[in-house]
């Protein structure tokens, strides 16, 4: 069962648009499907994580396990690990392992279109609840 590690906030940011593209790769939806139990909304939902909450949280994150992410060739590695938005929409922050990846950058994939179901836009502040298997 999966416990509450932490919970801090973050600020809904646009992204590259390079999630619609990954979340939607055969070998990733897969990957998602079977160890997080569900197939992403295409994309991602973007946050900008801060303060001394984030920073110690990061710390911890990055060394844990998580839910890991096997790619095919030509494609890198990643960790998961479950969160819960507004205490209404669950899903996973994923982290690539990719040198100079942004320590503020906090991405989450999800069944659903994150953005619209919660109604929020660039600038907002959302909770994340981050659990640990």
């Amino acid at each position: 069962m999966a416990e509450t590690l932490a919970e801090v906030e973050g600020v809904v940011c646009s992204g590259l648009g390079e999630g619609a593209q990954f979340t939607q790769l055969d070998w990733a939806v897969n990957e998602f499907r079977r160890k997080l139990g569900f197939a992403p909304h295409p994309g991602t939902f973007n946050l900008q994580m801060q303060g001394d909450s984030w920073a110690g949280l990061r710390e911890r994150l990055m060394r844990d396990a998580g839910v890991g992410i096997t790619p095919v060739d030509g494609f890198c590695a990643a960790r998961c690990f479950r969160v819960t938005i507004n205490e209404s929409v669950e899903g996973a922050v994923v982290f690539p392992e990719v040198a100079g990846y942004p320590p503020d950058k906090f991405e989450v994939i999800a069944p659903i279109p994150v953005r619209q179901t919660l109604g929020v836009n660039d600038g907002d502040r959302v909770t994340v609840r981050v659990l640990i298997e």
